[in-house]
């Protein structure tokens, strides 16, 4: 099995809801298994800023799936959840990414692992640096990598959001 981080988001509809379902949804999928799960993150829209608020997360998942396979796993949960397509950085029912594979690098027209802006942004590096933060990055730590952004990123609005991570937990458990 192959260990992976992957970064999901949400800015339409119930945020809490859809994040669960998509959780679920990998969780479903045969040689996957979500190992940890941060906290959500409440974060300004990047690019276009005129759109609602996205909650993230981030998580660790056991697959037998290779790099590509994940990454049409992961656009599968996407559709599932009404992913439509719009402007680049546009509002998103959901938003799946894979963001690290320990011992992978790639970088093909669709997929690059590590994931090339992960690093610039906060909603990715807060809670990844919750879940995953020895893990190696560009010669770092995760955490390390992290601590710099938020030196470098400071006006980039990313909070931890307890309420909306209790909403979470509770959808999950039911």
């Amino acid at each position: 099995m192959a260990e992976a981080a992957l970064g999901l988001g949400t800015n339409l509809g119930d945020r809490e809801a859809a994040l669960s379902r998509a959780v679920a949804l990998l969780e479903q999928m045969p040689g996957n298994e979500v190992t940890a799960i941060s906290g959500l993150y409440a974060s300004a829209p990047w690019g276009v800023e005129d759109q609602p608020d996205f909650l993230n997360l981030c998580l660790l998942i056991e697959t037998d799936l290779g790099p590509m396979q994940l990454l049409h796993a992961c656009k599968a949960v996407e559709a599932e959840l009404g992913r439509q397509a719009r402007e680049r950085w546009g509002p998103r029912e959901m938003d799946l990414d894979v963001l690290l594979m320990p011992g992978v690098e790639m970088d093909t027209e669709t997929l690059a692992i590590p994931h090339p802006r992960m690093q610039e942004r906060r909603f990715v590096m807060e809670p990844l640096a919750e879940i995953a933060p020895d893990w190696g990055l560009d010669g770092e730590t995760v955490e390390c990598r992290t601590a710099a952004l938020r030196q470098r990123a400071a006006d980039q609005k990313c909070e931890r959001d307890d309420s909306a991570t209790r909403r979470f937990a509770d959808l999950r458990a039911c």
